[in-house]
């Protein structure tokens, strides 16, 4: 087990971008011989802007890299014996399951939920639900004040659990190819989607999360694990040709002009409840 957390610790940056183009890859393909919905768009001219939104994340990626290593959080926690898994006392492969667990609730599922419920971080949040064709490259389309938020949480949780470098690069490889997997327009067996659903959130489960407008907006924010949404209530399954992609409060006409989405947070003009 523990050569299965060194790989993850020694991961570079190359083989790490490598792993995103493989998943996307994987899914692109996929989705384009299984879709889900039937679009009419030009697959590559709608990718652009999601693409561009994806170097920025990776951008801010890189720099939270630095800063942890700054910091020395990992040290830290460890040294200190802060944070709940330096308190108990479990063998490595729990260690792993609990710590991808707190990961994919507080940087995931929490942040999630609070871009939607608090305006101003909804209004960067909002990019993300403004993709009218939802596929694979939806996965990547964060404004990065959305990001910001999500590392930060991150962050959080990595102090607070008490949660080494290796575990921490197992979730991020996980979130990875999940998120792709759940934005991909992949038509899967419903038997299978559903059944899958009862733990992991799944692409049909996702959709619903992308619908233009409330309440299905507000369900659905796992990225690993349904459980969270379960057990607080916020969990949705449907029948998915009843989704509509977009946002109802924005010009869902521009979800392809690149500048109107980085200026979307600042503008005044979208009324929103949040």
């Amino acid at each position: 087990m523990q050569e299965f957390i060194s790989f993850f610790e020694n991961l570079n940056s190359a083989e790490k971008f490598t792993w995103i183009v493989i998943c996307m890859g994987t899914f692109w393909i996929l989705e384009s011989a299984f879709p889900l919905a039937k679009f009419t768009y030009q697959k590559w001219e709608h990718a652009k802007v999601n693409l561009v939104l994806l170097s920025t994340t990776i951008l801010i990626n890189v720099l939270f890299g630095v800063l942890i290593a700054t910091i020395g959080v990992f040290i830290w926690t460890s040294e200190n014996n802060f944070g709940l898994l330096n308190i108990i006392d479990l063998p490595l492969w729990a260690e792993v399951v609990i710590g991808v667990m707190i990961l994919d609730l507080v940087a995931q599922y929490l942040v999630h939920y609070l871009l939607h419920r608090v305006a101003f971080m909804w209004r960067f949040h909002m990019v993300h639900h403004s993709d009218t064709e939802v596929d694979v490259t939806t996965g990547t389309r964060h404004h990065p004040g959305d990001y910001v938020f999500r590392e930060l949480f991150a962050l959080m949780a990595i102090f607070f659990g008490g949660l080494s470098l290796g575990i921490y690069m197992v979730y991020r490889i996980t979130t990875i190819v999940m998120t792709y997997w759940t934005h991909s327009n992949l038509k899967m067996p419903m038997v299978v989607d559903k059944t899958l659903s009862y733990l992991f959130i799944t692409p049909n489960l996702h959709k619903f999360h992308h619908h233009f407008e409330r309440p299905w907006t507000d369900t659905n924010f796992g990225n690993i694990f349904s459980i969270w949404d379960r057990l607080f209530g916020t969990f949705v399954y449907d029948d998915p040709s009843k989704i509509k992609y977009g946002l109802d409060v924005v010009d869902n006409s521009r979800s392809k002009d690149l500048a109107y989405q980085i200026k979307l947070p600042f503008n005044k003009d979208i009324k929103t409840d949040y």
